[in-house]
């Protein structure tokens, strides 16, 4: 008589699939479909990789925009629909190289010598994935130059980094990244950068690059301040599927990584998930597994549990390419939808001690997905145990039963398993997503590579700051009258907005910019500028 545990084996080596030429294997044996799920996807399936090689070929993907979505290019030029663009990614890795090369030589130098720390200042997709790559692949004891980023527009933040290498500013490097160059908080970033370099007596354009669109805001200031360095970022390119472009391959070379690897391995991955077999691609197999665990709705939260320290900030880069690609309100064809699927993540073993409780016992409103590294280490094995058991071992075994504890409790997984972190298996990691991504977005009809909500946010945002400054010419005509939130809110003819400007006011309090008299309660506070600045408004 067969038991649960045989059925189970047998269900392991039929649902997984093992790729040897990029070095993975991925398991759907702990996702629940029917046997003939593939057979009832294929006719949806078939028509995504039709879209899909449509996109490779340069058709337009992104209508909002007019653009064509080319991040696969990036890993493959002679697919580009033109030998100018062809040339233009190749050229720019052969200018990444060589420009890292000339850093790391002390070609192009500091004032006082080879440059040592690269801050590189961006947000989001000009960011995550560099750090991902940075914290995956970096090696204190072999980097060429130590990494930071100004990744907000947090002033706390900026701080705390300068605080740490402003001894040594002089050695440091800035890559600046935006595409349109007009993104407040990489400009912000840029700013505080550039007063920071100026307070130390340093040209701040003398230890810049940008990676940018050519043209652009942040183009034309590098070029007027004379930067070291300008690489493009092109508009078929999305930032959060541009880290195999010069937005990630740059920080990555700097840092003294193998840049060639991580190409090879999202081009191998990239070769791999083309084909159109659903059974033996596993970029398929993945997006297939998302819509029978969320049901083609989102109905489920994702969560990415690596089992390496390396992969710690995969989760956060797979969640801007995850979710402001697939979190959308309308489909292909207007209709209203509210698709999406929300991630999150730690890693393992990190988890057994905050959330996986509640994974196992608690709403079961996600599905897992465990990353496993086989290789422990690169250096000597060290024995935790007298029988010869490692740290190691022990990081496998709670994979081993944290997935079979959730398993039991009727909660779905996927693993994906690699040998090690190298570049060459990140750059797999990276391709395999991003394919994902597509083929998913095209099964449930939606556009993937546009985000309108990520818009409407920023146009939000800078209306606070419109409201700030109308707040500021408001006390300026009343003479610094102290007034309520009531009265500065009809007195600047933005009732709608008076809760907006209550929560300026205490910002700006908070901040000294402002003072506040006290009133019967905290609606009642009244607000006027600070007596130190009578003669000169707080506003800068």
């Amino acid at each position: 008589m067969e038991t649960d545990a045989l059925k189970l084996w047998q269900r392991y080596k039929e649902r997984t699939t093992f790729h040897d030429e990029i070095g993975l294997s991925l398991d759907l044996s702990r996702v629940d479909f029917a046997d003939d799920f593939f057979e009832q996807k294929a006719e949806s399936i078939n028509k995504t990789f039709a879209a899909m090689a449509e996109l490779e070929q340069g058709a337009i993907a992104n209508p909002d925009e007019n653009r064509m979505v080319g991040h696969y290019w990036l890993r493959k030029p002679e697919l580009a629909p033109s030998a100018e663009i062809s040339q233009q990614i190749t050229s720019t890795i052969e200018n990444v190289k060589a420009f890292a090369a000339a850093i790391h030589s002390g070609e192009v130098s500091g004032v006082d010598g080879l440059f040592e720390n690269v801050i590189v200042i961006g947000i989001g997709g000009s960011a995550l994935g560099p750090q991902f790559v940075s914290h995956a692949l970096g090696k204190p004891k072999e980097d060429r130059m130590k990494m930071w980023f100004f990744d907000n527009t947090d002033p706390d933040g900026i701080d705390k980094v300068l605080d740490k290498i402003e001894s040594n500013l002089d050695k440091t490097l800035c890559i600046v990244i935006s595409k349109s160059g007009g993104t407040k908080e990489t400009r912000n970033g840029m700013l505080e950068a550039k007063v920071a370099y100026e307070r130390a007596g340093l040209n701040f354009g003398e230890h810049a690059c940008a990676v940018t669109g050519e043209g652009s805001a942040l183009d034309q200031v590098a070029e007027s301040e004379g930067w070291l360095k300008r690489f493009p970022m092109w508009d078929w390119v999305g930032g959060r599927t541009s880290e195999t472009s010069a937005v990630g391959l740059l920080p990555a070379a700097l840092q003294g990584l193998d840049i060639d690897q991580l190409l090879a391995g999202a081009a191998a991955c990239d070769e791999l998930t083309r084909q159109a077999d659903a059974e033996a691609n596993p970029a398929a197999r993945l997006a297939l597994a998302w819509m029978h665990c969320c049901n083609g709705k989102g109905e489920k939260d994702m969560v990415i549990l690596p089992y390496k320290d390396r992969l710690e900030l995969f989760s956060r880069y797979l969640q801007q390419l995850i979710m402001e690609s697939l979190g959308k309100d309308k489909d292909l064809d207007g209709n209203a939808v509210q698709q999406g699927i929300a991630v999150y993540g730690n890693k393992g073993s990190t988890d057994q001690h905050a959330y996986i409780q509640q994974l196992r016992d608690g709403v079961p409103n996600f599905f897992a997905t465990f990353i496993e590294v086989l290789k422990e280490r690169s250096g000597e094995l060290f024995h935790v145990e007298q029988e010869g058991v490692t740290a190691g071992d022990y990081l496998s075994g709670f994979f081993q039963g944290t997935r079979k504890a959730l398993y039991e409790s009727g909660r779905e997984s996927i693993t994906i398993t690699i040998n090690e972190v190298t570049p060459f298996s990140v750059g797999v990691l990276i391709a395999l997503y991003e394919r994902a991504v597509g083929l998913y977005a095209s099964l449930v009809n939606i556009n993937a590579y546009h985000q309108p909500g990520v818009e409407a946010g920023k146009k939000a945002a800078e209306r606070v700051i419109e409201l700030e400054l109308e707040l500021f010419e408001c006390l300026m005509r009343r003479d610094g009258h102290p007034m309520k939130v009531d009265d500065l809110a009809m007195e600047m003819q933005a009732v709608d907005d008076i809760e907006t400007i209550y929560k300026i006011c205490e910002h700006l309090c908070a901040n000294g910019r402002l003072a506040k008299l006290p009133g019967e309660g905290p609606f009642e506070v009244q607000y006027t500028f600070p007596e130190s600045s009578s003669d000169e408004l707080p506003i800068s």
